[in-house]
């Protein structure tokens, strides 16, 4: 088997899974596919990527970024965002610096958000350079 070739699903802890859906749908404009056997909530498309809410009890939370989406201009989409509701987050430290909510790095320009849930989301855009990786 070639994982490779498999679509892979994200799954978020929720505290609240009405207002987390909510979210997804309505704010983020995510394909609401139905809920899962066991009663999770699935966002996605056929054959994509998908996203699943899973709901928690102890509140725990990453402290980093969960969920990132790949946009093609994220000036556009930040801006597009925001009229939605969706608040940006900012940053001002050494190694990472946001102007208009958006960092830029050599591969690419990022922008951060959280979900209803306390979930640390992220848009980014390619800037087409290479990373390179020592493994």
């Amino acid at each position: 088997m070639n994982l490779a070739l498999r679509a892979a699903t994200t799954v978020l802890p929720v505290d609240d899974v009405d207002r987390a859906r909510s979210f997804y749908a309505e704010k983020l404009g995510l394909p609401h596919r139905g809920r899962t056997w066991d009663g999770n909530d699935l966002f996605g498309i056929d054959g994509g990527p998908m996203l699943q809410l899973m709901p928690i009890k102890d509140g725990m939370h990453s402290s980093h970024t969960a969920l990132s989406f790949e946009v093609s201009d994220i000036e556009r989409t930040v801006d597009e965002m925001e009229a939605s509701g969706v608040e940006f987050r900012d940053y001002d430290l050494p190694d990472l610096k946001t102007e208009h909510h958006i960092c830029t790095t050599d591969a690419d320009r990022c922008a951060w958000f959280m979900d209803t849930e306390n979930n640390i989301l992220c848009v980014h855009e390619s800037l087409g350079a290479q990373a390179e990786y020592q493994l």
